[in-house]
């Protein structure tokens, strides 16, 4: 009788406003208990129940804090069941929401493709941070990402024109060695009229 009451009172706490007496009726009608008993049971000083929901409160922010407060409702409610907690995941959403817990997601983890070359000698930069140019082909930046697929991993080399914002040339391959970074360039340079004294800037990758 006491799980059916608990039930009640957890949904109760969900509804709205407006909707709260005659939910409770109805949800008595669909478990089979009277509403003067759900009452009775519920007005008790420190009842099992609130006890219960003490209890739970901990454990919910136990197991958000241990977990780097990345766990939201669901996955926090799969743990509590997995330590033998019965309890349905609206009651953990409320919970969480009564603790002003919010969950915060982690950026991916990504590679980084930047490898330097220890020997190499010290290069300047010619851009300065400025990344405008005045007419096409005067200013390019370059850089590499890698893409997920079905079949592996792609590499895509970029070339980006400063004065249009363009891409003006680019090429994948399933590595990112520099033959694919000169395809990029080339073909930048097959559609971009560059004019004397044109800068490629990128990283300090030793394949650039």
């Amino acid at each position: 009788m006491t799980e059916k009451y608990e039930f009640i009172d957890a949904e109760y706490a969900i509804l709205p406003a407006e909707g709260d007496a005659p939910a409770v009726v109805q949800m008595c009608e669909w478990l089979g208990v009277s509403k003067s008993g759900f009452y009775d049971w519920r007005n008790r000083p420190e009842s099992e129940t609130a006890q219960r929901w003490e209890l739970l409160k901990i454990k919910v922010k136990a197991l958000f804090e241990v977990n780097n407060a990345e766990y939201g409702y669901r996955r926090i409610h799969a743990a509590l069941v997995r330590g033998g907690e019965s309890v349905d995941d609206e009651t953990v959403r409320k919970i969480m929401r009564d603790l002003d817990l919010h969950p915060c997601q982690p950026k991916p983890w990504r590679h980084s493709l930047t490898e330097q070359d220890g020997q190499a000698g010290p290069i300047p930069d010619l851009v300065n941070r400025d990344f405008t140019a005045d007419k096409p082909g005067q200013k390019m930046v370059g850089d590499i990402t890698y893409i997920d697929t079905w079949e592996g991993w792609v590499y895509l080399a970029t070339v980006i024109d400063c004065a249009t914002r363009k891409i003006a040339g680019w090429a994948m391959d399933d590595n990112y060695k520099t033959p694919l970074i000169s395809r990029a360039i080339e073909m930048a340079a097959r559609n971009l009229d560059l004019p004397e004294g044109a800068i490629f800037h990128s990283d300090r990758g030793s394949n650039y």
